[in-house]
């Protein structure tokens, strides 16, 4: 749910610093790297060190090729997760932590989120679900849909680190790099997922899912999941990926079940459903 796409919202704003690609702001309290592009790594990492001090932000998150992680790992940076074959199938991505603030990195829930993985991954061991009965759609949303769409997740998000409540800004990413999935019964949308795709990686980020409240219990991540998968495979996309909440069983256990591999936690990263929280990544190979 880190969405990648040059934008601004009313809470963190995106922007280019020396070649990469940056989201900040005292929404999440955070910087967030996502793209090095061609910054050079180690006058990059000192750069966002002095940011997030002038700034006042109390953590760093960087994803990075391994290849350009030793200057960050040098100025005290640590691995919170990793995937594989992130980029092109070949080299991996470390996602850096590093905290200006001790706070930030104290979990409060740990036990309950260890726990919440353990079941998750003893699900993945049993990964049967049952078909979806016919009167439900499984599909990929269309301009459209935008409205119901901006209106489900008003509904079930509270607070999100990037404006999916908005309907410009959904036109605006799945005309460029973004495709919605739905699930519609009776002619309503009551579930949506989306994949960010990154043609250049050739890996898509599964993201954005949200079930109305009334209709949860059906197992439709999973079902999501994989009508995304099929369509990513489809683009020759070769990996996909989550950064889900860590505290929601549902959503972990859909991944696991669907095959992903757990990939690591990252510690208070994103502020969603009205508080900063901790993050599971997942992968899998498509």
């Amino acid at each position: 749910m880190e969405r990648s796409n040059v934008y601004i919202n009313n809470h963190d704003q995106i922007e280019n610093l020396c070649g990469s690609i940056l989201q900040h702001g005292s929404f999440n309290d955070r910087i967030y790297l996502m793209d090095i592009g061609n910054a050079d790594p180690e006058k990059l990492v000192s750069k966002l060190i002095i940011l997030a001090q002038e700034k006042g932000y109390s953590k760093i998150f960087a994803k990075i090729p391994s290849s350009k992680s030793s200057p960050f790992i040098a100025m005290g940076f640590q691995q919170e997760a990793r995937i594989p074959f992130f980029y092109r199938g070949s080299q991996e991505a470390q996602f850096l932590g590093y905290y200006l603030n001790n706070s930030r990195k104290q979990e409060l829930h740990c036990k309950e989120l260890d726990n919440i993985l353990k079941i998750a991954k003893l699900r993945k061991e049993n990964p049967g679900f049952e078909p979806l009965p016919d009167k439900y759609l499984v599909r990929r949303c269309i301009p459209d849909d935008i409205e119901a769409m901006a209106k489900i997740y008003r509904t079930v998000f509270p607070t999100y680190p990037f404006p999916i409540h908005d309907p410009e800004y959904l036109r605006d990413t799945m005309n460029t790099h973004v495709e919605y999935f739905g699930i519609e019964t009776s002619g309503q949308l009551v579930a949506l997922s989306s994949t960010e795709m990154d043609q250049h990686s050739k890996n898509a980020e599964m993201t954005d899912f949200a079930t109305l409240p009334e209709w949860r219990g059906h197992g439709f991540a999973c079902h999501l999941l994989k009508k995304m998968e099929q369509v990513m495979k489809s683009k020759n996309l070769q990996l996909a990926y989550t950064i889900a909440r860590a505290m929601s069983p549902g959503m972990n256990i859909a991944f696991a079940k669907r095959g992903y591999i757990f990939g690591g936690r990252l510690i208070n990263n994103t502020n969603i459903s009205g508080q900063i929280e901790s993050m599971n990544v997942w992968y899998k190979k498509i």
